[in-house]
């Protein structure tokens, strides 16, 4: 079975920075997607940034672009999300997926990690 362990959440102040981390229990670069989605209380999930297996892949949803940046360690078999310029409205359960196939879709992913809450106030 595989399973991603995630961490690197917690609280921080508005404007400052968190990096998550997702390790794979198998090797990374066999899921052609992975990345995060996230839920707010009252909200709909929504992809938060994914990457493909050869990094060409990158995809960030409209709200985190150019706050928030995904890379990928193959060796490592860990996938991390660094968010800098955090905002009260990024507060929200953060849960990395992985799916074998060009899927973002939350319906579509294949592993899902138990999630991390971010809190983001003063």
């Amino acid at each position: 079975q595989v399973q991603l362990v995630e961490s690197g959440g917690g609280l921080v102040q508005p404007g400052g920075s968190l990096r998550l981390s997702c390790a794979a229990s198998g090797f990374i670069s066999d899921y052609y997607r992975i990345g995060w989605f996230r839920q707010a209380p009252g909200k709909l999930r929504e992809g938060v940034a994914s990457i493909t297996s050869s990094s060409g892949g990158i995809l960030y949803g409209d709200s985190v672009k150019g706050r928030f940046t995904i890379s990928r360690d193959n060796i490592k078999n860990t996938v991390y999300l660094q968010m800098n310029g955090l905002k009260p409205e990024d507060t929200a359960v953060y849960y990395c997926a992985a799916s074998y196939g060009d899927s973002w879709s939350a319906e579509y992913m294949d592993y899902w990690a138990k999630g991390t809450l971010v809190t983001v106030s003063s």
